[in-house]
């Protein structure tokens, strides 16, 4: 359960350092599927060896806002508080099969290699896919991001 006022009041001290205004957009979301996953990465992403995240394209919702260069998300950990917020640099949509090594490096994950990468992504893909009565393929759209956080 997202706990609006921590989050607003983490936006508000961000936009008052940064001097930007408190009615700039921003997102507010967990990595992954479970606690313990969003703790994981939201820790790599504050220390700053989590640069880069990936969602499937086909899985978003038609009226969802898809990840854009300048936008500002507040990286929530598994008991869905505040953990650092980040500022996307960049966007690219691509296959799955054609997602670089140095993505999944910058991902942070694991031993941060491709093999490492497709392991967790695919079975977490097969999942997500499976939950909407749809299949995973090695060609399905992926967007991948490249972030830098911003305030910690």
């Amino acid at each position: 359960m997202l706990n609006n006022s921590k989050i607003t009041q983490y936006w508000q001290k961000f936009c008052e350092r940064q001097g930007i205004s408190s009615a700039t957009a921003y997102s507010a979301w967990s990595y992954g599927d479970n606690p313990a996953m969003a703790d994981e990465l939201s820790e790599l992403t504050r220390c700053g060896l989590k640069t880069a995240t990936t969602s499937a394209a086909d899985l978003y919702e038609p009226n969802e806002a898809r990840p854009y260069v300048g936008e500002y998300n507040i990286i929530l950990d598994g008991q869905q508080q505040p953990v650092c917020i980040t500022e996307t640099k960049v966007v690219e949509i691509m296959p799955y099969n054609l997602v670089s090594a140095e993505h999944a490096y910058h991902e942070g994950e694991g031993d941060r290699s491709l093999a490492y990468w497709r392991q967790v992504h695919e079975a977490f893909f097969k999942a997500e896919y499976a939950s909407v009565g749809r299949r995973f393929n090695e060609q399905i759209p992926c967007i991948c991001e490249v972030f830098e956080v911003v305030y910690v």
